[in-house]
């Protein structure tokens, strides 16, 4: 058991989803055993093509394999499958700094937060804070903070401590490494206590390569960040879609509504069906917008209710076998 400064003992998981880290992985293990002594360190292989597995083990990780590609795919399962009290989510590349982990699980432990993000702090590195790449996550975070409000300042961070109540209620549906942000969204949404603690952010050891593409994950962000909105706050983004046909309708509208007035004719009426056509469009936007906001308010209790339903601390004797 890992002993917190604060006195309490908890049974810590530190999960490693990994995918051909067979140059770090050794590294990060032996790093949060030191940082985290007792803890339980889980390796799950993501079909790697390289040693990362027979390294894992090696160190003395418990190997698991999760055969979905992907780092949602393999998360999802990782907290299905595992019993703690606490857990502590890191990249195997050997980028996080495993001295910040009993911090994390303090507050974890000492203030009942449900999420604590360890924000991204450069280690005195240019190679691992490109400056597009940063630049990119503080344009989608502040994307996140307008839409569903501002208590992160980097959404993108995969260093991460949870309590069992935030895993076990967590319905996760991101496949990739759009993860994070789902994460994100889901303690914004349910107004859970969360909390940042600043860790410093390494480059990657040489020979050993990144899997982030800041173009393709870019998009893929900003598409789960879009169905996040549609699926959480459904009138925002119906209504922004019905405003913007209304306007143009309005218009449209307008100079015919001016030539009516003076001569009582309507000169143009293809322009005048169109307009209508668009009013009644945005009209059906805002009320489907205002039905859906209902199944949503309906949704998060429900989600609300599994996050109460779940304890906060694991089975007195779980299951650990791989």
């Amino acid at each position: 058991m890992p002993t917190i400064r604060n006195a309490i003992t908890v049974r810590v998981a530190i999960l490693l989803p990994c995918y051909n880290e067979e140059v770090t992985i050794a590294g990060v293990i032996d790093g949060f055993r030191r940082a985290l002594p007792g803890a339980e360190i889980y390796v799950y292989d993501n079909n790697s093509s390289d040693r990362t597995a027979e390294r894992a083990t090696a160190a003395g990780a418990i190997l698991r394999r999760e055969p979905l590609q992907g780092k949602g795919n393999v998360v999802r399962r990782m907290f299905a499958d595992i019993e703690a009290d606490a857990y502590l989510m890191a990249d195997g590349d050997g980028t996080y700094d495993p001295a910040s982990a009993p911090a994390m699980i303090e507050l974890i432990e000492r203030d009942n937060i449900d999420m604590v993000v360890g924000v991204r702090v450069q280690a005195g590195d240019d190679k691992a804070w490109r400056s597009g790449r940063h630049l990119g996550g503080r344009a989608l975070t502040r994307i996140v903070a307008l839409l569903f409000g501002k208590r992160f300042t980097d959404i993108l961070s995969g260093y991460r401590a949870f309590s069992r109540r935030f895993v076990k209620s967590y319905p996760a549906i991101a496949r990739g490494f759009e993860l994070e942000t789902e994460l994100t969204v889901h303690a914004l949404e349910l107004r859970l206590p969360v909390a940042e603690i600043e860790t410093p952010y390494k480059a990657r050891p040489e020979g050993s390569q990144s899997k982030l593409s800041a173009g393709r994950d870019g998009l893929r962000i900003l598409r789960i960040i879009a169905v996040l909105l549609k699926e959480e706050r459904p009138f925002l983004f119906f209504g922004a879609f019905s405003a913007a046909l209304a306007a143009i309708a309005v218009a449209l509208a307008y100079p015919l509504l001016i030539t009516y007035i003076e001569t009582g004719l309507v000169p143009r009426v293809p322009t005048a069906v169109l307009s209508t056509g668009l009013m009644l469009l945005a009209f059906l936007g805002a009320t489907c917008g205002l039905i859906l906001d209902s199944v949503s308010r309906g949704r998060r209790e429900q989600k609300r209710m599994a996050y109460l339903a779940a304890a906060r601390t694991a089975p007195a004797e779980p299951n650990h076998k791989a």
